[in-house]
């Protein structure tokens, strides 16, 4: 899942706020390199962040989405925001990446009404306090049991299983130790066999695992990929879409003994 950023104040320098053709030539670029998915998120989420108004989120996402919508790749649209997940998906978007958790009621319809995919996020919190003290009794257990009310939510209102993929959010109201119990309890963090997708590229925890500041984590990114893959993630969110992919590749090949 290659990240196309159109926010002004992402974590990782890579926002691309303003300006459709960039932004274009930027997804262009991910699909190229290897992208089985494209996600387009208009408002930022990380630590700090001051929330969009829905106008903003739409004058920034669907100019880009419309230009891209017949490439023929699946594409994600990250928002919360009923109201944006309905013009995404009437625009050509094909899964929703919710970090709330798909908890509100509105949401849940417009995605029923759809036959799209859905991503339900684990987040302690809301981005702009979710790092200040985040705490848990057991964070493996308690994402878990999130993640499983999630899906029954989602149940309840008609989606079915087929369309539902889980993501422990990473760094979403956690510390690193926080990430790193997760991260270890991988294979058992997916719910009933629903696949569990990943985004820990770039992140805080590999800064404060390697002391590299964010444009110098293509390594450890990589690295975090590679182990998510072996541990059973089936969608790596991640911004070096070419280098991740050569890191599969690699690795598919060592274990089948043979190239793929």
């Amino acid at each position: 899942m290659g990240i196309v950023n159109l926010t002004p104040d992402s974590f990782s320098g890579d926002g691309l706020v303003g300006n459709v053709e960039q932004a274009v030539r930027h997804a262009r670029q991910q699909y190229e390199a290897g992208s089985d998915i494209l996600d387009i998120g208009a408002e930022s989420s990380r630590p700090g962040a001051i929330p969009a108004s829905e106008a903003d989120e739409l004058r920034r996402l669907l100019p880009v989405l419309k230009e891209i919508a017949d490439w023929g790749v699946p594409i994600s649209v990250d928002t919360y925001k009923p109201a944006v997940m309905r013009a995404a998906l009437e625009a050509g978007a094909t899964m929703i990446n919710d970090i709330t958790g798909m908890v509100s009621r509105e949401a849940l319809s417009v995605v029923a009404e759809s036959d799209c995919a859905v991503c339900v996020m684990h987040m302690q919190g809301e981005p702009g306090t979710m790092q200040q003290t985040p705490y848990y009794q057991d964070v493996v257990s308690e994402v878990n049991s999130f993640l499983a009310g999630s899906v029954e939510r989602c149940r309840l209102a008609g989606i079915a299983d087929e369309r539902i993929v889980l993501d422990p959010g990473f760094g979403f109201g956690k510390t690193v130790d926080h990430n790193l119990a997760l991260f270890s309890a991988l294979t058992v963090a997916g719910i009933g066999g629903f696949p569990v997708l990943l985004g820990v590229s770039r992140k805080s925890m590999l800064g404060a695992i390697t002391g590299r500041p964010v444009g110098e984590r293509l390594a450890a990114s990589v690295a975090a990929a590679l182990l998510a893959a072996q541990k059973g993630a089936k969608i790596l969110r991640v911004h070096d879409v070419a280098a991740t992919r050569d890191a599969l590749a690699v690795w598919a090949a060592i274990e089948q003994g043979s190239q793929v």
